[in-house]
């Protein structure tokens, strides 16, 4: 950094405290950086970045409250600046694809390291985007192979969102209450989903998401 820069601004969302403070120890005897906030739940995750604007955000795919990829999708018009490197356990070519949609800039697995995880945070600071070694070899597999799911980029968004509560167990009601959509429109979307996809029950839908990594297996319990 130099002298007459100033510290980029950083709030951490990480549910593991042990990590969270772990990664705001590394980085608090950086001059590069200042650890202005920091949450383990996802809901309250929201409210502090609209509330601090970080220059950069860490963020973990998997919370309690609310997902990543549901903190991004609420936060990404109101902070357009804001810079995003998702630090995760769990990847997957649907995650690191509805991460990327949902505004994040980089995506670093945690087995990766340390190392790795600050090579992100700098490149992604100075306006880069960053895969780990994990993540890029993902991406490179899903290319080479053309790994896309059957019948998902025929999907709008909003019939993910609904795919991946379905799997999730969410009731028909659940869903609407959580979207702010009505029940018609959700039975539609899944009807449409149900069509698009040639699965017929919730069953498939779930087996379909947990295959193509819009749900976590470890979630599951039938």
């Amino acid at each position: 950094m130099s002298p007459n820069s100033q510290p980029k601004r950083i709030v951490i969302i990480e549910d593991q405290t042990a990590i969270r403070e772990m990664l705001a120890e590394i980085l608090r005897i950086d001059p590069a950086y200042k650890i202005i906030g920091e949450s383990g739940d996802g809901q309250q995750a929201c409210q502090l970045c609209l509330d601090l604007k970080p220059d950069l955000l860490v963020l973990d795919a998997r919370l309690p409250g609310l997902s990543g990829v549901d903190i991004l999708r609420r936060i990404a018009k109101q902070l357009k600046n804001t810079r995003v490197l998702v630090f995760s356990a769990y990847e997957s070519p649907a995650l690191v694809r509805e991460m990327l949609e949902a505004g994040a800039h980089g995506f670093v697995e945690k087995t990766a390291g340390l190392g790795e995880f600050k090579k992100g945070l700098e490149t992604i600071a100075n306006g880069g985007t960053y895969f780990g070694p994990g993540v890029a070899a993902l991406l490179r597999s899903v290319v080479a192979n053309n790994n896309q799911a059957p019948g998902m980029d025929t999907l709008t968004d909003r019939e993910r969102e609904i795919l991946k509560l379905v799997a999730e167990s969410n009731s028909t009601k659940e869903i609407a209450q959580k979207l702010g959509i009505s029940v018609k429109t959700v039975d539609n979307h899944r009807t449409n989903l149900m069509r698009k996809l040639n699965l017929h029950d919730v069953a498939s839908l779930t087996r379909y998401a947990l295959e193509i990594g819009l749900i976590d297996h470890r979630a599951q319990t039938w």
